[in-house]
């Protein structure tokens, strides 16, 4: 082999002595079959069907057999799409399949090992490993073949053509890092089908949908080393309700139907294939697929200079592009260092701090929740750990909690009447949030639960001027006095009737939330932006949110938060009312919490001696040591333009030392360590704080300070 040519080269543990297929797949079902379970082989293509019991439940697989009660578990591979289309109550799995190629050759003569570790040459884009004692290798070449395209599938699982001419990128990177190839004799070329997901992420879960209904699938080419976890979990979600580790990246809910489309998928594994073995810079995004779904503004914000990253197949703002930059280099600017874009976002950063920006958050779930009677009410008191019996108005900042404690969602609730509340979420909440509140509503009751976030665009007003700019264009005064913090109010702005105005800004920054009713979208915005000019105003993105939010400690879930992550392991007590009056879920998990302590503990960390302009930054998941023993990972990051500092966030962790077993974590425990954040092997000191900065909140230039010369044309 050649290993002066070798740049990367990859093995380990979990690519060591792997088993055949033919192997796993009896002994895994002579073991859930002395355990009672039912297990068939040949499970029906599009023309069976499950049977339907009470409330969405499965009682049956025709035809398998009927009277079937309890879960089913579905790893139909690449018929898993059409088998989840095909059910009485359609199940959308986004995969699609494409052809893959691999060569094997007959045993050599001093045959290979089967401890052989596979070996991987990303640069190549091929791997190699044993298979009875000769070579088997493949890739993912950069143009991939997608098949059935046509939403025809194969019943039985076969081969297909060899394809030699496309074969070759491939052959030419094996010959070059395996030239003794050349003197073995190639038994076949193998041209097999494999499945990818929108995302290169496998799917698994239970079905939004259905009860009962689990899937497995779409291992984007990794099944064997993804099999024994991946199968863990799952038989851990079947039986408890939820796995033993975070998996939201893998859950099947984080799909919609919008990410079912055949063309979409088609356009979507020709790009997620050639990406498997390519190095993917903090903040990439998929270039296929786009445009999917977008705000009314969409048109309007491009042609001032907009740059779009995606979010759950909706098109979302990161920054605004000058005039006077160069656009194609900023496009194609990929660093782990200081990238291209921070000035950019120095000057949306320093608007939304001293002047007043709009940022299009229209991504957002929103959902309405109403009732006839008090029902409304009773359910969101059951379902959300704060106390949401409040005056017609307010707002809320509350947690969907699992039994465990830990966060199914952190949203923010407006009570509109008595009998009808406004619900905003993060935007992949979309599909989990409303299974999980459809999950725990009462059948046959007088509750009405509606997905409004189609409905409003919403416009994040940010800034010290922002007062003055809603003022205007609502012949109302909006000062605090009048309008107080987390207080949502339908009004007038402009000529438009019913906007839903809210005293938040998700960034501790002074603002307002603006839910428009889609038809009156591009008159609202005008007009903020036509009365803003004499304020400073400007656009801004997603990238300036992010630093806002980072630097005030504000967690979001799905980076800093998940379903295994309790309010009291984040500080976030206030948000948690033990004695409301009533039960809700989670309450004795977070009992158990506040007399046991927490064995984890969320806190912000500031760098100390990093160099933004040399060193590697910060992106997630870098680990955070303390006294020079390891105790946790980052969840998220950011520049803070006003400490001048890299911000990250992260959990600590209290190991014994002697065990490695966890401990409690006491906030004595995080102010007495010292800390070191490491970035690709470099560590620099941190000051860890369990608490916002104060000064963020109060430091504020006087807003008639302002110098607008500064802030306009930046």
């Amino acid at each position: 082999m050649r290993r002066d040519v070798l740049p990367v080269a990859v093995s380990g543990p979990k690519t060591k002595n792997q088993p055949r297929m033919a192997e796993v797949v009896p002994s895994q079902k002579r073991c859930v079959s002395c355990r009672g379970a039912f297990c068939r082989p040949s499970c029906p293509g599009p023309g069976g069907h499950l049977w339907w019991g009470n409330h969405g439940h499965i009682r049956g697989l025709s035809p398998l057999q009927d009277g079937l009660e309890g879960y089913c578990r579905f790893g139909a591979g690449q018929w898993a799409y059409e088998l989840g289309l095909s059910n009485e109550e359609p199940i959308s799995i986004p995969l699609h399949a494409c052809e893959h190629f691999y060569l094997l050759t007959r045993p050599l003569e001093t045959p290979l090992q089967s401890n052989m570790p596979t070996i991987v040459d990303a640069d190549g884009r091929i791997y190699i490993r044993n298979w009875q004692g000769g070579i088997l290798s493949g890739g993912f070449e950069k143009t991939p073949k997608p098949i059935f395209t046509e939403g025809k599938n194969q019943l039985e699982i076969q081969n297909l053509q060899e394809d030699w001419d496309h074969f070759e990128p491939l052959l030419s990177s094996l010959l070059r890092r395996m030239p003794e190839l050349e003197t073995l004799e190639i038994m076949k070329l193998v041209n097999c089908p494999e499945t990818f997901t929108p995302d290169m992420r496998c799917t698994m879960g239970g079905s939004p949908l259905v009860r009962g209904y689990f899937v497995l699938a779409g291992m984007n080419s990794a099944g064997l080393s993804f099999g024994g976890g991946a199968g863990k979990y799952l038989a851990e979600w079947m039986v408890h309700g939820y796995p033993s580790e975070n998996v939201w990246e893998l859950d099947l809910k984080r799909f919609g139907a919008l990410q079912s489309s055949r063309t979409f998928l088609r356009h979507r594994v020709m790009e997620v294939m050639p990406l498997l073995y390519d190095l993917k810079v903090p903040r990439w995004d998929f270039q296929t697929g786009r445009q999917l779904r977008t705000s009314p503004l969409y048109d309007r914000l491009d042609a001032q200079g907009a740059r779009w990253m995606e979010k759950h197949g909706f098109e979302r703002p990161k920054y605004f592009v000058p005039p006077d930059k160069d656009l194609l280099a900023l496009e194609q600017s990929k660093t782990f260092y200081k990238p291209d874009w921070f000035d950019i976002v120095e000057s949306e950063v320093k608007c939304c701090k001293e002047a007043v920006c709009v940022i299009d958050m229209s991504s957002f779930t929103k959902f309405e929740i109403t009732s006839t009677g008090d029902q409304a009410l009773e359910i969101l008191q059951y379902l959300f750990s704060n106390d949401l019996d409040v005056p017609v108005g307010h707002i809320v900042h509350t947690g969907m909690l699992n039994e465990g404690g830990g966060y199914e969602n952190d949203c923010s609730i407006a009570r509109l009447n008595k009998r009808s509340f406004f619900m905003i979420s993060p935007t992949d909440q979309q599909i989990h949030c409303w299974a999980w509140l459809k999950k725990h509503m009462p059948k046959d009751s007088n509750l009405l639960l509606e997905d409004v976030t189609w409905k409003y665009t919403a416009l994040n007003l940010i800034g010290p001027r922002a007062v003055d700019v809603l003022s205007e264009l609502s012949y109302a005064p909006m000062t605090s006095e009048h309008f107080p913090s987390l207080f949502c109010k339908e009004m007038s702005v402009g000529y438009a009737n019913g906007i839903r105005v809210m005293s938040m800004t998700h960034t501790g920054e002074p603002g307002f939330m603006l839910y428009i009713p889609i038809e009156y979208a591009l008159h609202v915005y005008n007009e903020v932006m036509s009365v803003g000019q004499k304020y400073g105003i400007r656009n801004a993105g997603y990238y300036a949110l992010r630093s806002l939010r980072i630097e005030k400690f504000f967690a979001f879930w799905g980076q800093d938060l998940n379903t295994l992550t309790s309010p009291l392991e984040c500080g976030r007590e206030s948000r948690v009312k033990l004695e409301k009056g009533m039960d809700f879920i989670g309450r004795d998990a977070l009992l158990q919490q506040k007399q046991n302590g927490v064995y984890k503990r969320l806190t912000m960390f500031i760098l100390d001696d990093h160099d933004t302009d040399l060193d590697l930054w910060p992106w997630w998941g870098e680990p955070i040591y303390r006294n020079g023993q390891y105790v946790g990972k980052t969840t998220s990051s950011a520049y803070s333009y006003t400490m001048e500092r890299h911000v990250c966030l992260g959990f600590v962790h209290n190991f014994s030392e002697d065990t490695g077993e966890e401990q409690v974590v006491t906030p004595d425990y995080i102010n007495r360590g010292e800390y070191e954040i490491d970035i690709a092997g470099h560590r620099f000191q941190a000051k860890a704080k369990l608490y916002p900065v104060t000064s963020l909140y109060t430091h504020k230039r006087r807003k008639e300070d302002v110098e607008l010369s500064d802030l306009h044309g930046k």
